[in-house]
């Protein structure tokens, strides 16, 4: 279902929505000037400029939704976008932090540890 910039962000949202107990949401985003091949030949042998589109598509598994940004609107759509993805990040886990120094000093154990193992 190819949709406008704002219905899509919106049925985007709805899909984290749903997705948020369990469940994934891929988002996929791929260049292109929809139009055929065909089109595409005939236009550059024309001397006509081939006006690129970025299509992006959404799928929770169940249902697929799609739109096309142009060069006009994709400052807008980028940060529309960006805040959804910022607001719907929450179930990632923190990475894990080491001190330096104690990641250092494990590391020199482990090395002296081994050369003492092979050492005869």
């Amino acid at each position: 279902v190819l949709l406008q910039l704002d219905p899509f962000l919106n049925e985007l949202t709805s899909m984290f929505e749903h997705s948020t107990e369990k469940g994934s949401v891929w988002v996929t985003l791929k260049r292109s000037s929809m139009k055929s091949k065909v089109k595409r030949n005939k236009m550059a042998s024309a001397g006509e400029e081939i006006e690129h589109k970025c299509l992006i598509r959404a799928t929770d598994g169940k249902r697929t939704i799609s739109t096309s940004v142009g060069q006009k609107d994709h400052q807008r759509f980028q940060a529309s976008y960006a805040t959804i993805l910022k607001a719907r990040m929450t179930a990632l886990k923190k990475r894990e932090r080491k001190d330096k120094r104690k990641a250092a000093d494990a590391d020199k154990k482990q090395k002296s540890s081994k050369k003492q193992s092979t050492a005869p």
